[in-house]
């Protein structure tokens, strides 16, 4: 399992991170405090809300999803 935080500034990098996200054969969640949601759920992504540090927790390998995520990436 991998780990990464991200945060969103706004809708139009939710829906880009679940296109990304709707293209991986894994699964993928996204945790804010104990809520956990489908990474692949717009609205339950954008239900979290934006401008939060979010944990993503992912099952397999994508490169460019990866690479898609180093986007969004907090530091």
């Amino acid at each position: 399992m991998v780990e990464k935080r991200v945060k969103f500034q706004n809708s139009e990098d939710v829906e880009d991170f679940v296109k990304a996200a709707g293209q991986c054969d894994f699964d993928i969640d996204i945790l804010y405090d104990h809520i956990y949601i489908d990474a692949k759920s717009f609205l339950g992504v954008l239900g979290l809300g934006l401008r939060k540090d979010l944990t993503v927790q992912y099952f397999g390998e994508n490169a460019k999803f990866e690479k898609m995520l180093k986007n969004y990436a907090v530091a």
